[in-house]
């Protein structure tokens, strides 16, 4: 099969993928479930793996160079294990990002992405830039009839990393209190569409850039800022004083020390992109009270719920497509934002 593999991390980002010919996964285990894939997610995790900054996490000696990344999946069942029951060859399915065991206390509390026995296909394992990956069972959602696999593969990690902060944010927000975005590509214009389905705050959407902006403008948001050096004071002129909740889809860039500045008292901060150092004098956390935490992947049961907000068409997936044959391209455009929301890839 083709897949395109990383051979050397690269904290100067010049490195290229290398597209070649590779034997396809084969079933190992049971609940071992290979997916022929129809479209994988480019995410900014991609680029910080190629930068090497997951290495000392996931690759502490190099032995896993090269490997096949790609952790936004979704395609069709390709061969399943001998134990697998619940999907079979030629169903359309989206893949959970981890592979997890189910077993371990915080799968039994339903925490799948704390899974203390979790697999991640496309970091540190191989998966979807190819033709085939392999999961597991416990993974996989079927894909309602009407739902193409390219229409939903980012979701697979960005969108219920989106909608989780989205979620933790409306269990905070009563209607008529704002909630600030700042970052609205591929998981901000996502958590955008979510907290608006399933919550009657407001919402401030904050990006640099000009496409960005007018995709927020589209999507709904109440107030558009160019995130400029005084977005601080505009947001506090909005809302009368500061926000109740802000979500940082960038977490880098110095943008990581603006965000926790829009809050009001009692705040909270969700930071969920990530690259960066948050530094809050103490005297801020104490006199003004708020909360700064972060925010992961999504669980099984949110992927569902997410796959339900856009089979509802209340949730849909901004993407510019790319061939698999033209990973390095997608890498570049997205590395310089040459688009708004996700880049796609399809084999």
């Amino acid at each position: 099969m083709k897949a395109a593999l990383l051979h050397d991390y690269d904290p100067a980002m010049n490195v290229q993928l290398a597209l070649e010919e590779v034997k396809p996964p084969t079933i190992n285990r049971p609940d071992d479930v290979i997916v022929k894939v129809g479209a994988a997610g480019l995410c900014r995790t991609d680029l910080h793996i190629i930068e090497g900054v997951w290495k000392n996490i996931m690759d502490t000696e190099g032995s896993l160079l090269p490997y096949i990344m790609g952790h936004e999946n979704a395609g069709w069942v390709e061969d399943v294990g001998s134990g697998v029951t619940s999907v079979k060859p030629g169903d359309a399915v989206i893949c959970h990002p981890h592979r997890s065991c189910g077993i371990c206390l915080n799968c039994r509390y339903g925490h799948d992405m704390h899974c203390s026995d979790s697999l991640f296909p496309g970091l540190g394992l191989d998966g979807g830039f190819a033709d085939y990956f392999i999961t597991n069972e416990r993974a996989l959602i079927k894909l309602n009839p009407n739902v193409t696999p390219l229409e939903v593969a980012p979701m697979a990690d960005a969108g219920i990393t989106a909608y989780r902060a989205a979620r933790r944010a409306a269990a905070l927000l009563r209607p008529g209190a704002y909630c600030v975005m700042v970052g609205i590509g591929g998981l901000g214009h996502i958590a955008l569409q979510s907290l608006q389905a399933i919550s009657g705050c407001r919402t401030i959407a904050v990006d640099r850039e000009p496409a960005a902006q007018a995709l927020a403008k589209e999507l709904g948001a109440d107030f558009v800022l160019d995130g400029g050096p005084d977005v601080v004071e505009q947001v506090h002129e909005i809302t009368g004083g500061g926000a109740q909740v802000v979500l940082d889809f960038v977490g880098e860039l110095g943008v990581e020390n603006v965000c926790w500045k829009m809050m009001c008292q009692g705040g909270q901060m969700f930071v969920i992109g990530y690259g960066g150092a948050v530094e809050v004098p103490t005297v801020d956390l104490v006199v003004q009270e708020i909360n700064i935490g972060g925010s992961l992947v999504g669980n099984f049961t949110e992927l569902v719920e997410l796959m339900e907000l856009h089979a509802d068409g209340k949730v849909r997936m901004h993407y510019t497509e790319y061939k698999l044959d033209d990973i390095n391209v997608a890498i570049d455009d997205f590395k310089n934002r040459r688009f708004a929301g996700r880049g796609v890839l399809v084999p």
